[in-house]
C-alpha cells in the first residue's frame, strides 16, 4: 500500500511539471515578445544616455579619481593620541569618536572624513550648494551630496588609506579629491601628531618671517645712504647712527636666518629616515575612463527580469484562464451560493 502512493505521488509530480511545461509552451510568444522588449528597453535606454550631455543624461558615464596616503599607526601610543587632542581643544571630539588609550591614527582619519570640520571647507571651495542646486536646508543637504559621492577606505594590511569622489566631471572630482587631501594633511599638521612635521611648517614659517625682515632692513639701510647722497648734511651725523643701529639688527636678522636653515636641513635629515604619521603617495588624477555605469550589465539584468515578469504573467494568465473554465470558481467570484 505504501509503495501504491510513492508511486501515485510520483506519476503526480510527473503530470504537474508536464502542466507547468507545457503552460510555458503555451505562451511561449508572450515569454519571447516581453523578453525581447526588455532587452530593447535596455539598448535604447543605454544609447540614449550615451547621446545626451551628461548633466542631462539619465544615466551619464561618471568618473572616480582616487588620492593614496600613507597613515602611519606605529607611532601611536597609549594615550598620545587622545591626549594631543585634548591639548589642541578637541577632547570633545575624541569622546565622540570613541578614541581611547588603543586608537590608531588610520581610525581617526576615517572619522575626520566625516566632520563637519573636514566637509564645509570643500562645500565651501567647490560652491556645492550651487553646484547641486541645493535651495532646502542648504547646510546639511550639501553635506549628504557631498557624503555620498566621498568616500574614503582604509587598507590595514599595507597602511593605506584613500579618498576618491565620483562626479560626472573628471577634473573637478580630481580637484575636489587633492582638495581633500590636503585638508585631511592640514588638520593631522594641526593636532600636532606628526611632531616633525609640525617643526617643519614652523621653521619654514619663521625662515619666512626672518627673510621679509631682512629684505626690510635692507630697505631701509638702502633708503638712509641715499638720503645721505642727495645732500641731507644736517640729518647726517643722526642718519649715520640709525645706519649704524640698523645695520646691527640686520647682523642680527642674518644670523638668526642663518641658524634656522641649519635646522630645517638638519631637520629634512631627520625626517628623511623617519616613518611619517601622514605622507601623500599618490594624487589623485583626472580619469579617462568611466568608472559606471555598467550599460551592458543594465541590459542584461533588464532582459533577465523581462523574462521572469513574462513567466509570471504566463502563470497568472493560464491561473485566470482555468477560473474562467470553472463553473464553481466564477460561482463562488460572483457571490452565489453552491
Amino acid at each position: 500500500m505504501e509503495e501504491t502512493n510513492i508511486i501515485q505521488n510520483s506519476q503526480d509530480d510527473e503530470i504537474s511539471l508536464l502542466d507547468l511545461f507545457a503552460v510555458l509552451l503555451r505562451y511561449k510568444f508572450l515569454i519571447i515578445g516581453v523578453t525581447a522588449v526588455a532587452m530593447i528597453i535596455g539598448v535604447v535606454v543605454s544609447v540614449i544616455s550615451l547621446k545626451q550631455a551628461p548633466e542631462k543624461s539619465i544615466m551619464p558615464n561618471v568618473y572616480t579619481p582616487k588620492a593614496l596616503m600613507l597613515i602611519n599607526d606605529s607611532g601611536s601610543s597609549a594615550g598620545g593620541l587622545s591626549s594631543m587632542l585634548a591639548s589642541s581643544g578637541m577632547g570633545a571630539l575624541a569622546g565622540m569618536a570613541g578614541i581611547s588609550t588603543g586608537s590608531s591614527n588610520s581610525g581617526l582619519a576615517t572619522y575626520f572624513a566625516g566632520t563637519n570640520s573636514f566637509l564645509d571647507p570643500i562645500v565651501k571651495e567647490f560652491n556645492l550648494i550651487e553646484r547641486y542646486k541645493i535651495e532646502k536646508a542648504p547646510l546639511t543637504n550639501s553635506r549628504n551630496a557631498l557624503k555620498k559621492n566621498l568616500k574614503v577606505s582604509y587598507d590595514s594590511e599595507s597602511g593605506v588609506f584613500s579618498i576618491s569622489f565620483t562626479d560626472i566631471d573628471p577634473v573637478f572630482a580630481a580637484s575636489l579629491v587633492n582638495f581633500s587631501v590636503k585638508l585631511m594633511e592640514d588638520m593631522f599638521l594641526s593636532l600636532g601628531i606628526d611632531k616633525n612635521a609640525l617643526e617643519k611648517k614652523n621653521l619654514e614659517e619663521n625662515i619666512q618671517n626672518s627673510y621679509n625682515e631682512m629684505m626690510r632692513l635692507q630697505r631701509k639701510i638702502q633708503g638712509f645712504e641715499n638720503a645721505v647722497s642727495y645732500g641731507a648734511q644736517s640729518y647726517v651725523p643722526s642718519i649715520m647712527t640709525e645706519t649704524t643701529l640698523v645695520k646691527a639688527e640686520l647682523e642680527a636678522q642674518q644670523k638668526v636666518y642663518q641658524q634656522l636653515k641649519t635646522q630645517l636641513e638638519l631637520l629634512k635629515i631627520k625626517m628623511a629616515s623617519d616613518t611619517p604619521v601622514f605622507q601623500v603617495i599618490e594624487n589623485a588624477e583626472v580619469p579617462d575612463q568611466k568608472s559606471g555605469p555598467s550599460r551592458g550589465k543594465l541590459c542584461i539584468i533588464l532582459t533577465f527580469a523581462g523574462f521572469f515578469v513574462s513567466i509570471f504573467l504566463a502563470f497568472a494568465l493560464n491561473a485566470l484562464k482555468n477560473i474562467k473554465n470553472d463553473p464553481a470558481a466564477m460561482s463562488v467570484l460572483r457571490g452565489e451560493k453552491l
